[in-house]
């Protein structure tokens, strides 16, 4: 690994940056293995200094050389979020949940193929989720089939057989 090339003011930076009380801990490790780069220590020293691999140190060194600062913070893995797509998605899934009908993820995934949109249940549940939509579970009643005189006659039958309170002298 050749050495590093940092002058002062990228140092004074960097040393900053390592000291900032809202940076990560791998900002911080990441720092100080440019740091110690710079400073002309070999990838392996630096790897048992810090305790982590050579190979690591020569990645974070290598990223630094390309992209400065950027390459110190943590990237998320693959391709960026398709944020027009999530837009169709949750605008299709307003426009259903419009509707007065209830709905299954099931059902919901398939009515939104018609939208040309392909999602299984569970990514709608996450949708519906960040939507901040919520579901509950359906109450067992029979409200609906009951008859009011009925009602009201089993409620008197049941004053008179409950227990009634003894009073002692």
């Amino acid at each position: 690994m050749e050495p590093l090339e940092v002058d002062e003011e990228e140092r004074a930076r960097l040393r900053e940056l390592g000291r900032a009380p809202t940076v990560s801990w791998w900002v911080r490790d990441r720092v100080e293995m440019v740091l110690l780069a710079a400073e002309g220590w070999s990838a392996p020293r630096i790897a048992q200094h810090l305790g982590v691999s050579a190979q690591t140190v020569r990645r974070v060194v290598r990223a630094f050389r390309q992209h400065g600062t950027d390459a110190l913070e943590r990237k998320l893995p693959g391709p960026p979020p398709d944020l027009q797509n999530q837009f169709r998605v949750r605008h299709a899934l307003a426009a259903l949940l419009e509707q007065p009908r209830t709905w299954t993820a099931s059902q919901l995934s398939g009515a939104l193929e018609v939208h040309g949109l392909h999602l299984g249940p569970r990514q709608v549940r996450r949708y519906l989720n960040a939507m901040g939509a919520s579901w509950q579970r359906t109450k067992m009643s029979l409200t609906h089939k009951q008859r009011a005189e009925e009602v009201a006659r089993a409620r008197r039958r049941l004053v008179t057989l409950k227990k009634r309170l003894v009073r002692r002298g």
